[in-house]
Order: C-alpha cells, then sequence, then structure tokens
C-alpha cells in the first residue's frame, strides 16, 4: 500500500489546535482585533473579488484511497456519527471489481457526505427548533477542496478530522462517547456533539457563549474561561429564548427602555402614565403622543427595567443581554422567566469588562461613565461575538460533563433523526418563525 503523504492544510493553525481531552495554552488578550481573528485565505471575505473556479465533486481514487476512506466509515461511530449513512458495502462491492467510474463517484460522493455531517451537522434544519445561526464553514472549507486535497495526499482520515470543532466541549464529549454503554446516553451525547457541529468550527479567541439550559453565560478568551455569570433566560413557548450567533456592537450603560406597545396598550401603561403623573415620575415613565399613536419610555435610574446596562447587538428577534433591578431571582434554580432577552448577574462588572476589552478604554473612565447615571453608549471596536447555544449535555462552570433539564423540549426531534435516514443537500437557512421578542424585562420580578 503507497505511504500516504502529509495532507493538504486547507484549515488555520490545526497544528496548534488542543489535542482532544486538553485545554487550549493561556495566553494574552488580544491586543487588536486582526490578533483575536486571524484572517484566512480560505475565507470568503478575505477572498474579495479573487476568481473562484469550482473544483470538480467527483475524483479518481486509487485501491488504497478507498481503503483508507473505509476505514474512515467504518471508525465515524467515535465522531458520534453512523456507518450506515456512508454506503459501506457498495464502496466495498466497487473496489472488489476494480478501479471504475462508479467506483470514483461512490468514493467521492460518500466522502463529500462525510464532509457535509462533519463541518455543518448531521440534524436536519427542520430538527433544529429555533436555530437562527448561519454556519460560515461551509463557504470557507468547501468540500471540493477538501476531496482534492484528501485524494492527492492520500491522507483522507486526517483531512476529515480538521473539520472537528475546536472547541474542548467537543473532545470531552467525544471521550465520554467512547467510554457510554448506555443507549440513550450515547444518543444524548451524539446530538450534543452534532449540535457543537451546527456552529463555526472555530469560535474565535475571544467571546460570549451562553448554555440557554445551563442558566450561565460566560466571558472566554483563547477557550478559558475568564468569568461566569448566572443568567434568567426566555420562558417556554413562543417567548423562549432562539439559538443565536450575533456580534455586541456596542455597550449601553444606563439604558432607557422603551416600552412595547403590547405593555403600553394592552396592559393601559400609556393610560395609567396620562393619569397618574406622580406614580410615572417615581417610576422614570415619559408618555409622548403623535397622531394618536402613544410611546412610554422608562429613563435610566436604580427602577429602570433594563438595570444598568444593556449589550447592544442588533437582530431580528430584537433579543440581547441586560441587567435588572430583580437581581434577587439569579438565586432560582429555575431561571426560565423572561420574554427571551437574558439577564445577566453582575451585569455592570460584565459591562465594564466588556467595554476595556473593547474598546480599549481605561477602567478608570469606563466606570465614571458607568456610575454616572447618563445614558451613554460605549462603541465596541473590537469584534466580540455572543453565541446563544442550547446544550442539554455539556461541561459545567466546574469544568465537570454535566446534563441539563431540557427546558424546552428541543431534543425530541434531534434525537429522532439520529434515527432516521441521512437528509441530503441540506438547507443552511432555518425556516423557523422568526419570533420577534417585545421583552417585558419585569417579568418574574
Amino acid at each position: 500500500m503507497a505511504k500516504a503523504s502529509e495532507p493538504k492544510n486547507l484549515l488555520p493553525d490545526a497544528d496548534n489546535a488542543p489535542r482532544a481531552g486538553t485545554q487550549a495554552p493561556a495566553s494574552p488578550t488580544p491586543a487588536t482585533m486582526d490578533d483575536a481573528f486571524p484572517r484566512m485565505v480560505s475565507d470568503p471575505m478575505v477572498q474579495g473579488d479573487m476568481p473562484f473556479e469550482p473544483v470538480p465533486l467527483v475524483q479518481p481514487w486509487s485501491a488504497e484511497n478507498v481503503d483508507r476512506l473505509i476505514a474512515v466509515i467504518e471508525g465515524i461511530g467515535a465522531e458520534g456519527l453512523d456507518p450506515s449513512d456512508y454506503q459501506l458495502d457498495a464502496i466495498k462491492a466497487a473496489l472488489a471489481q476494480g478501479p471504475s467510474q462508479e467506483l470514483d463517484q461512490l468514493a467521492s460522493k460518500n466522502f463529500i457526505w462525510l464532509v457535509e455531517d462533519l463541518r455543518d451537522g448531521r440534524t436536519p434544519m427542520e430538527a433544529r427548533e429555533q436555530w437562527f445561526v448561519v454556519d460560515p464553514d461551509r463557504d470557507r472549507f468547501r468540500s471540493g477542496d477538501l476531496l482534492a486535497a484528501a485524494v492527492e495526499s492520500g491522507d483522507i482520515a486526517g483531512t476529515l478530522a480538521q473539520l472537528n470543532p475546536t472547541h474542548p466541549d467537543y473532545a470531552k464529549l467525544k471521550a465520554a462517547l467512547a467510554k457510554a454503554t448506555d443507549p440513550k446516553k450515547r444518543k444524548l451525547i451524539r446530538a450534543n456533539m452534532d449540535r457543537w457541529r451546527w456552529l463555526a468550527r472555530d469560535l474565535g479567541k475571544q467571546y460570549l457563549i451562553t448554555n440557554v439550559p445551563e442558566y450561565q453565560l460566560r466571558l472566554t478568551v483563547n477557550d478559558n474561561i475568564i468569568s461566569t455569570y448566572r443568567t434568567v433566560v426566555g420562558k417556554p413557548g413562543r417567548t423562549a429564548t432562539p439559538q443565536l450567533a450575533e456580534t455586541v456592537e456596542g455597550v449601553v450603560f444606563n439604558p432607557t427602555w422603551t416600552v412595547p406597545q403590547s405593555i403600553v396598550v394592552g396592559e393601559g401603561l400609556g393610560d395609567k402614565v396620562k393619569n397618574n403623573p406622580a406614580w410615572a415620575k417615581r417610576n422614570g415613565y415619559t408618555r409622548s403622543e403623535y397622531n394618536g399613536f402613544v410611546t412610554v419610555v422608562q429613563q435610566p435610574g436604580p427602577g429602570n427595567s433594563l438595570g444598568r446596562m444593556k449589550l447592544d447587538m442588533p437582530n431580528p428577534h430584537a433579543i440581547f443581554l441586560h441587567d435588572t433591578p430583580s437581581r434577587h431571582l439569579f438565586a432560582n434554580d429555575d431561571r426560565a422567566l423572561s420574554h427571551g432577552c437574558i439577564r445577566t448577574e453582575r451585569a455592570l462588572e460584565l459591562a465594564i469588562t466588556m467595554a476595556i476589552l473593547g474598546k480599549g478604554a481605561e477602567r478608570e473612565e469606563v466606570i465614571e461613565v458607568a456610575t454616572s447615571g447618563k445614558y451613554t453608549k460605549v462603541p465596541i471596536k473590537q469584534e466580540m461575538p455572543v453565541y446563544i447555544t442550547y446544550f442539554t449535555m455539556a461541561t459545567d462552570i466546574n469544568g465537570e460533563l454535566a446534563t441539563f433539564t431540557d427546558i424546552y423540549d428541543r431534543d425530541a426531534p434531534v434525537l429522532a433523526s439520529l434515527d432516521a435516514p441521512r437528509v441530503q443537500n441540506r438547507s443552511g437557512e432555518s425556516d423557523d418563525e422568526v419570533i420577534v421578542i417585545e421583552d417585558d424585562p419585569r417579568d418574574g420580578g
């Protein structure tokens, strides 16, 4: 059998990625956005107007390379996938007949299926409830490029292994799968391994990530958790918190709250503010009316329903992270209490940290703004992603693998999809309804 040559490394920093089960070494906080998010040749934003010629999706396969593909398929269960999805018997039968166009087509097709499942996740979009993350890996790491590199180098396994998520949780789940014998536990592990594939392979060097069923938010730099914060999340039903990947554009200190019309009109707040000005003043509400349309805004202050800060992260769902005056709620075990937005413990600490990391501001300057009592938006100059995720098995804030209550019943369709035939040509867009949250931050308090 021919010796495999080194594969072309199409993914960034593969040699520096942490080995399975290990924590990435600590390194200084990135000084610039380019340090935090190094550009990649395969990134479509970097390519700009560079000419692109699609690579053929069928390549010639040697018998040695087909043997290597068969070995990958036979062992793919270690990654939480099912060997029966990849036409193993048909490939073996075609290989026994010798080189042929049929063998090239079968091997190429199933290699690409492996790429799709390892890169994008096997779960079809219809089973990903309230999932609105656009995974950039489909464009960054093109199937045809990986196929051509694999057959040229002969390192079929190595090329595919480079697609695995780099977050340490994926490696921990994989190690747990290797030890698990209970079928239900194995399936739950597989479902949550697949959830990591729905996200970008590499989340970046500096980001916020919240796992909704855990009721926790983490500020992470170089895969090291800098701070953790308890959260209050959306109630089950139409106000359940969706799964998003957004970007913080600014930190708003001493925010105002523009009250939704469902409260202004539906709950009569507009009339109450008009008819009881003393109460309105005491609670910070101001009212304006134009052509019969009534607007109520709660001004900054100790009783403001958004508390002392919010993170500005524009998205069609109107979801954001904010403070709350009802801080006693963070002591509850069940904290699915809001209309969808995420309330954050020690929110002012988080806001000050974000302003320092994202703007490069001096601590004294930020504290002065934060304690001024005046509405102030501090723009974030360094890109700071926010991932709102939903894992029912993941590491807890102590670093231990744990299971979390499926508060929104989102496991069932994912688990069912593992038993269903593989869906081909999956769409990268969710068909779920975009529910615009009319958040009432007073909920539960």
